[in-house]
């Protein structure tokens, strides 16, 4: 992993925590004035926005080679599971337990996962490096949930978000590499999985749907491409280093989604949240040592 590639994951990164946090329920005021309290809107605009994205994109980037469309079929149907256990996360637990559990999750599944089917064996300055960072991310999720009884439903759903992250990450990682073109996967990416949500809502709202989107458009229409570009980074970074450490890295947006909630929430960073945020520092600069 090159120091450019890592930088595209950290944007990435960065980008995402920030909408998880205005797009999660009851956590306050927006951090950047794009919060949407209905939670099914919210999803519904940044889906079908991306879809739309992905339609206008889809005519000026190369068509994705046959090989990969299994994968982005797979990928879709894995994604819109994602969206679904993560908005049933929100509904039963807070942001600060549910986010870092669901992201943190994620990178040692990816790890073993690409291990067995995709054959990246990290080597030994990665492992350490994935092992380190994943760490503090553990460290946050434990962090979050500290002092307080454990509500299982909320663990359950967000344990089973972290696994569908996995699962579209090393999916998408061997899918973007089949096609030919990073840009024409996320766009035909971005079509396939963003019908599912707004037919479902439609179906849902019927005649209410349309006056209750027509005011939050503009909103949802930044929030989709901003969705869009930070996740084709990820892509773009997948074609040119290995699944792992790209996972590993790019969730270190539970630092940043931990940094929002203390800069603009007044919610407590903490002496354990110091420490965890240390150890992703040092997690990410073994894996770029291992480059």
């Amino acid at each position: 992993m090159t120091p450019i590639v890592a930088a595209a994951v950290l944007i990435a990164a960065i980008t995402h925590a920030r909408l998880e946090r205005d797009r999660a329920p009851h956590q306050g005021p927006p951090v950047f004035g794009h919060h949407i309290k209905d939670q099914l809107l919210s999803f519904t605009l940044i889906s079908g926005g991306g879809a739309l994205i992905g339609l206008a994109a889809a005519a000026f980037v190369p068509f994705p080679a046959a090989g990969a469309w299994p994968y982005l079929i797979t990928s879709a149907a894995l994604h819109v599971a994602y969206m679904a256990l993560l908005m049933r996360s929100f509904t039963l637990g807070d942001f600060g337990q549910m986010y870092p559990i669901a992201r943190g999750t994620a990178p040692l599944v990816v790890t073993v996962l690409a291990a067995v089917f995709v054959g990246e064996v990290p080597d030994g300055w990665q492992t350490t490096g994935v092992v380190v960072a994943c760490a503090g991310l553990v460290g946050v999720a434990l962090w979050g949930i500290r002092g307080s009884r454990p509500h299982w439903p909320a663990l359950v759903a967000a344990l089973a978000t972290g696994l569908s992250i996995a699962a579209y990450t090393v999916v998408d990682g061997v899918g973007v590499r089949a096609s030919g073109s990073s840009l024409g996967y996320i766009a035909w990416l971005m079509i396939l999985e963003g019908l599912a949500i707004p037919a479902y809502t439609f179906y849902r709202r019927r005649s209410e749907l349309l006056a209750q989107l027509r005011p939050l458009a503009a909103r949802g229409l930044l929030g989709a491409a901003l969705s869009v570009s930070a996740y084709a980074l990820v892509l773009w970074a997948q074609t040119r280093a290995p699944l792992a450490p790209v996972a590993a890295l790019r969730e270190s947006s539970i630092i940043v989604g931990a940094a929002i909630g203390a800069l603009f929430f007044k919610e407590r960073f903490g002496a354990p949240r110091i420490a965890a945020a240390g150890l992703m520092v040092i997690g990410i600069g073994l894996m770029l040592h291992a480059s």
